[in-house]
């Protein structure tokens, strides 16, 4: 029995090779090439493959972007990530939403044959010293974010997030739909509660405490 894949990436020397690397493996059947993220959910809707192996950054719909799609849709593609480089936000992004698989663009072809295999079997591939990583800053995340909550309210939290993310006050309010003035009185009660003076001071602490 085949195992059929959908190959997605939008350089089409990478797409082109993965399909000659593939095409040569007697039990693979690349059922479709695509050259962005909505050509790959096309191809899944339509052709209901086995496996998805997918480029991460795309134009467009990237590839976290269709991993969510496929994931609201509950399809039974099981998708492998390609990347040249493993972020561990999007690591972690792709875990939450149930990838299968994530490889780096340099493995060999022997290698992605057999994360192609094992995935295809129910198991996952994960490239073990990023996913480590990637781990490390959740757990890290989960502890800062019940330290701050111990201290911050859940708005003020928003606020000192929108903060660290390089956001003005207006924009702040336009958010959230509150007044500038009142964003004020969020930041003077976080200025206190977390003894800093400044929104640089803010973003010092959303970094220590890994909530940005």
């Amino acid at each position: 029995m085949s195992i059929r894949i959908v190959l997605a990436d939008d350089h089409l020397l990478i797409l082109q090779g993965l399909e000659l690397l593939l095409r040569q493996v007697p039990d693979f059947q690349i059922v479709a090439c695509c050259r962005d993220g909505e050509e790959a959910l096309h191809a899944v809707r339509q052709h209901r493959p086995d496996i998805l192996i997918l480029d991460i950054l795309m134009p467009g719909k990237d590839g976290l972007a269709v991993l969510r799609e496929l994931h609201e849709e509950k399809l039974p593609t099981r998708v492998v990530l390609l990347t040249a480089a493993l972020d561990e936000d999007h690591v972690l992004e792709a875990l939450r939403l149930g990838v299968a698989g994530v490889v780096l663009k340099e493995m060999t072809g022997p290698l992605l044959i057999q994360c192609v295999r094992k995935v295809y079997s129910g198991d996952q591939w994960l490239e073990r010293r990023s996913i480590s990583r990637a781990l490390d800053k959740m757990l890290r995340r989960e502890a800062g974010a019940r330290e701050v909550a111990k201290i911050l309210t859940p708005r003020e939290i928003e606020v000192v997030r929108m903060v660290a993310g390089g956001l003005r006050n207006k924009e702040i309010a336009e958010k959230l739909a509150i007044s500038e003035g009142t964003v004020k009185i969020h930041l003077h009660r976080s200025y206190e509660k977390l003894n800093v003076d400044s929104r640089l001071g803010l973003l010092r602490y959303a970094q220590t405490q890994g909530i940005i």
